[in-house]
């Protein structure tokens, strides 16, 4: 199934959310672009890996179809973004983000899922730079007043860069999450407007 949905061409026409006003952010290694249909092929290659999973809500299996799945599900709902990450050198795809719950009357909204995918390339502060990029988008481009996120328990690097990032601590979503077949306790963090500008003046 998967393999025809490549060949006729109908994978370029799955997208998610309200893409198609999606301006590319560029920053100095990076840029982030809206995700089309092909790269959900990538997605899925690094979503079967335990090194990219393991902190995230992903079950074991997780395949090509899940994926489609997921942004079919959310293909017409403007509240949510899937945005891909680039390397600006040569245009290699390098992880995935995905914003969800976009509130224009709370001025607000979550990045739900951000990585690194790409093998040899992590730990490099290139994750860092794409969480950057995404607020910049966030705060300057739709005018944001707060923006969540959250790590699971044990995720302490994660939790570290979001401290060094500006975010604070909101408290522990107890059993919040679930990852095959287990509930898991999800930790809220967040990042304000006025704190994101006192520290990028």
């Amino acid at each position: 199934m998967v393999s025809d949905m490549m060949r006729d061409g109908s994978m370029d026409k799955l997208s998610g959310g309200d893409q198609a006003g999606f301006k590319t952010i560029e920053g100095d290694r990076l840029y982030i672009r809206a995700t089309d249909g092909l790269d959900w092929a990538v997605f899925a290659e690094w979503e079967t890996r335990p090194e990219v999973t393991e902190f995230f809500t992903m079950n074991e299996g997780r395949t090509l179809k899940d994926v489609i799945d997921e942004i079919e599900g959310r293909a017409d709902d403007p509240t949510q973004l899937d945005l891909t990450i680039c390397l600006r050198e040569d245009g290699r795809i390098l992880g995935r983000v995905y914003i969800s719950n976009i509130n224009k009357h709370y001025d607000s909204m979550d990045i739900t899922r951000i990585y690194i995918g790409e093998t040899g390339m992590r730990g490099h502060g290139l994750g860092r730079e794409a969480l950057r990029l995404v607020l910049r988008y966030g705060f300057d481009v739709l005018g944001l007043e707060r923006i969540t996120l959250d790590y699971m328990t044990g995720n302490e690097p994660a939790h570290q860069l979001y401290l060094e990032e500006g975010f604070k601590d909101e408290g522990c979503m107890r059993h919040s999450g679930k990852k095959n077949g287990r509930y898991v306790d999800l930790n809220l963090m967040s990042l304000l407007r006025e704190e994101y500008y006192g520290l990028n003046k």
